[in-house]
């Protein structure tokens, strides 16, 4: 693990490293990509105490849920635990007398946010999270033949809200496009502070590849719509997923909300609604890129903090009074979440409607906080 320093998300390390080895086999890649993952997902669990060997081996004993052939040769005392329930599997370890904490595993746990159960929250890393789609156009029946058909078992977790194994690759299963959206079921969730009119005007201000967009337009398609982000590659991901989706009357803006918004570009006061899924620190997401809190600076929680009341003090003269502003992120931090939130009330003056955190770690799912505001 010596060469991988967190500067690269790790699929896309493992993919460069396995081009610099060709000789290495299916099988073979298919162990290393399961041990580095392992590996990570301990994150921060004896660290600096224990030699990366044990704590590959340790962290895929306490990833897997089956005895593998690796803890066989190596471990066989672990390997003959290897299926007990993950809270056993922690008891069960220990290093110079000590068992582990949720603070071992996650060290931030005084910066979440109210409400997280911080070692539930820190239990959620050795679990895989699972796929989730929002089926669209009322093709459940449809979508749950093909899923039989190719044998995959999903659980419905709400009408249109659908959970599978991950890895499931889906493209192939259902090959009608318009059928669904790939969206966390926390994402998914968000979308119940969305209380669009016919008729209104809403602003995606950040809406990097329009996820919550498609929430809004699937409620209410007779919003007028206008997305930006400041980042116009992004932007091009947006087009062909609402293009895919059958989503075409709206505009586009290439934005840098951490400056305020030109009156030539949107005139003050314009918006019946803004969604601000605001640039976070991910924490919320790390069960699927778990090298994050392995290397993660906690310096740039206030950091994003800082950016995120910038970029709502900018977006906020554009919302009309009595409008909706609808705050979100993919943080467990309770300084990108709560305390932007008490910044937004305190100095813009918005009420506080609804919502709060969104603890998706047990269900295989991410975290995220989402509030309804009103001007």
């Amino acid at each position: 693990m010596t060469t991988y320093d967190g500067s690269l998300p790790l699929h896309h390390f493992l993919k460069q490293f396995f081009k610099q080895h060709p000789q290495m086999g299916s099988r073979d890649r298919r162990w290393v990509s399961q041990l580095a993952y392992a590996f990570y997902r301990l994150g921060h669990l004896w660290k600096n105490e224990m030699p990366a060997r044990d704590r590959l081996l340790l962290g895929l004993f306490l990833c897997e849920t089956q005895a593998n052939e690796i803890l066989a040769l190596l471990k066989p005392e672990w390997n003959e635990k290897a299926a007990l329930p993950l809270p056993e599997k922690l008891a069960a370890i220990s290093l110079n007398g000590q068992a582990p904490a949720p603070a071992d595993i996650f060290p931030f746990t005084d910066e979440l946010s109210e409400g997280i159960d911080a070692a539930a929250f820190a239990r959620s890393f050795f679990v895989q999270p699972r796929l989730f789609i929002r089926v669209r156009k009322h093709k459940q029946e449809a979508i749950t033949a093909l899923l039989q058909q190719a044998g995959i078992n999903g659980e419905w977790l709400a009408n249109d809200m659908l959970a599978l194994p991950n890895g499931t690759n889906i493209e192939t299963v259902i090959q009608q496009k318009d059928w669904y959206e790939i969206q966390d079921a926390s994402s998914q969730q968000t979308g119940m502070l969305l209380q669009p009119e016919p008729g209104q005007r809403w602003w995606d201000a950040c809406a990097a590849s329009g996820g919550k967009s498609l929430l809004l337009m699937d409620k209410e398609p007779r919003v007028a719509l206008t997305v930006s982000d400041v980042r116009v590659s992004i932007l091009q991901n947006l087009h062909e997923r609402f293009a895919t989706a059958g989503i075409k009357n709206y505009e586009t803006k290439a934005l840098d909300l951490t400056q305020p918004v030109p009156a030539s570009s949107l005139a003050p006061g314009s918006f019946d609604g803004i969604i601000l899924d605001a640039p976070c620190t991910g924490s919320g997401t790390w069960g699927r890129s778990p090298e994050h809190l392995y290397f993660f600076d906690p310096e740039k929680i206030t950091a994003f903090s800082s950016v995120q009341k910038r970029i709502a003090d900018n977006v906020i003269p554009l919302l009309k009074r009595g409008g909706t502003l609808v705050y979100i992120t993919c943080s467990a931090f309770k300084q990108e979440n709560e305390m932007v939130v008490e910044h937004i009330c305190g100095h813009n003056g918005l009420q506080r409607r609804e919502g709060g955190i969104i603890a998706g770690y047990n269900n295989g799912a991410d975290t995220m906080f989402a509030v309804r505001m009103v001007k």
